[in-house]
């Protein structure tokens, strides 16, 4: 039944309407006849009901059968049950019909204007737990069946059809009608498929759901964050709030922004090395700089070349050029401007064979010595003094132990390993759980993590000096995963969304300073952890699939 079926059956006829019987409306008083016959059948029921305990109680004490009854008590049962029969029918029936009146109006405000109805899902195309005997509409079981047989490519379906929501829901029939798996888990609902297209994947069949978690307030240069991290690592987002509130509570931490500069360093090879050599001069030299400049800032209205390193192996070149690229993380910026810059040198140096616009000396998602002497993205160091009762009743450890465990593990014991800025106790962790949070690239996680942890005891040997230096944070709040739905409300949480138009690149510095800030909470929470002897015994209770996180609080608070 509809809305306005039901509105048609409960409405009653309008005032002054001809035939119209009279309704009762709430707080109307009932008719004098009527209040008449429930007082009668009301006393009726109290005098029988009296009557017949004090005969059923006289006849207990004189051992008199109960069933041996004379006519007044016959009389009495029979009032007794007319009276009850006349009382339920009167005010029970009110009783439902208040109750299913009631219903009926909360429907009706619930359900408001008449809704359209959502239009049939085949059953192929529904999520993962759709009922895979469903027949397919013939026009879709013929594109799959071409999918499958290798006539129609699948990336083509989205151009074809016009709609991605379809095409990835055929995709996804024709794989499992290759490989014979269901794919289920795999949700395919509830995403929008549009917002990907020609920009963040290709032939999707579904996407993976994956839970955020909020450490904070993170007080960072005075101001509150709440850090949204994805990850399906136990322990971390807890380990990384009882970091926060360390620092909360010593007054907060610090940062400074030293290069915000993304990278791109395209190879060329020449006849001879000392050709190589001659470009190399050219692009270092100072006085053609500007002329460079010009060349390469004409690709954006962000991008803004500041700076060309040179290095050769033999007959190679690869060229460093390093530019400011606003709030985007920037590599398509750049990019454009080194073909600019390319095309340009072309002319002087015909001889020079372009093999790639990325030789490596970048160096992207990749770990590099060279990333981490010069930077790359945003160069980042993050401070922040811990006071000693701090230390001892937040971090349950003390100094001088943090201290002592900082040196032979985040450095001995790093250098052992051969490390190359990995000079620190789980730095990726943070970084690549904001990173999928906020829709960064999880691979630029490589060099983004590239950091030295470094803590001192300060004020008389009493409270702790802490500081993580991270020169290759690669992040954006502008392009890529950033306009997503979800991560542009983690973009959204941290007051970093979208570019900033009064300051462009300040969005972008801002997010990277953040990071900096969840690692220095992270690694003051797991050194201590790890002084205090408490990190196998927190994973093993929090990170087994316990269904009880009411003793999580000894990580967070």
């Amino acid at each position: 039944m509809d809305v306005r079926q039901r509105q048609r059956r409960v409405a009653p006829p309008a005032v002054g309407q001809a035939g119209a019987p009279r309704v009762l409306q709430a707080g109307d008083a009932l008719p004098l006849p009527i209040r008449h016959t429930n007082l009668i059948f009301s006393a009726l029921f109290a005098a029988s009901l009296a009557y017949l305990m004090r005969r059923w109680r006289e006849k207990i004490r004189s051992s008199t059968p109960l069933h041996v009854v004379d006519l007044t008590e016959i009389l009495s049962i029979f009032g007794l049950v007319a009276s009850l029969i006349y009382l339920l029918s009167f005010f029970g029936i009110a009783f439902v019909q208040s109750i299913v009146s009631s219903s009926d109006e909360d429907e009706d405000f619930l359900v408001g204007p008449p809704a359209v109805p959502a239009p049939a899902q085949c059953g192929l195309l529904g999520g993962a737990d759709a009922v895979l005997s469903e027949k397919m509409p013939e026009e879709d079981e013929e594109i799959v069946a071409s999918v499958v047989a290798g006539k129609v490519p699948s990336y083509v379906l989205e151009t074809k059809l016009g709609d991605c929501r379809r095409a990835a829901g055929l995709r996804r029939e024709a794989v499992r009608r290759i490989t014979g798996r269901q794919i289920e888990g795999l949700p395919l609902d509830g995403f929008d498929y549009a917002s990907i297209l020609g920009q963040c994947c290709e032939l999707p069949v579904g996407y993976v759901q994956l839970p955020v978690g909020i450490a904070g307030p993170l007080l960072l240069d005075g101001q509150r964050f709440y850090v949204p991290m994805a990850t399906t690592e136990g322990c971390l987002v807890a380990s990384t709030n009882r970091g926060c509130k360390a620092i909360a509570e010593s007054g907060g931490a610090t940062s400074v922004v030293l290069r915000d500069a993304m990278t791109r360093a395209p190879v060329a090879r020449f006849p001879t090395a000392r050709r190589a050599a001659e470009l190399k001069a050219f692009l270092e030299d100072p006085a053609n700089f500007d002329t460079l400049s010009v060349v390469f800032n004409r690709s954006s209205r962000f991008g803004r070349l500041q700076g060309v390193q040179c290095a050769m192996a033999g007959r190679n070149l690869y060229m460093r050029f390093s530019c400011s690229t606003g709030d985007a993380m920037g590599m398509n910026m750049i990019s454009k401007g080194v073909q600019n810059v390319l095309d340009y040198l072309q002319d002087d140096f015909p001889d020079m064979d372009v093999i790639s616009i990325s030789g490596n000396f970048c160096s992207d998602k990749k770990p590099a010595a060279v990333n981490w002497i010069e930077g790359r993205g945003k160069s980042v160091v993050c401070e922040a003094v811990i006071k000693e009762e701090i230390v001892k009743k937040v971090l349950k450890t003390n100094v001088q132990s943090l201290v002592e465990l900082n040196v032979i593990k985040n450095l001995a014991g790093s250098a052992v390993a051969g490390a190359l800025g990995g000079f620190n106790a789980h730095a990726s962790n943070i970084v690549t759980a904001i990173f999928i949070a906020t829709g960064q690239d999880p691979a630029q996680n490589v060099e983004s993590s590239q950091c030295i942890t470094m803590l001192e005891a300060v004020n008389d040997g009493k409270d702790l000096h802490i500081s993580v230096t991270m020169p290759s944070i690669e992040v954006g709040t502008v392009g890529g995963g950033t306009q997503l739905a979800s991560q542009s409300a983690c973009l959204d949480l941290l007051g970093v969304k979208g570019a900033n138009r009064e300051s462009p690149g300040s969005n972008a510095r801002l997010l990277a300073t953040v990071v900096a800030g969840g690692v220095l909470a992270g690694e003051l929470s797991l050194l201590s952890a790890l002084a205090a002897g408490q990190l196998v015994k927190s994973h093993m209770k929090y990170n087994r699939s316990s269904r009880d996180m009411s003793k999580a609080a000894s990580l967070s608070s």
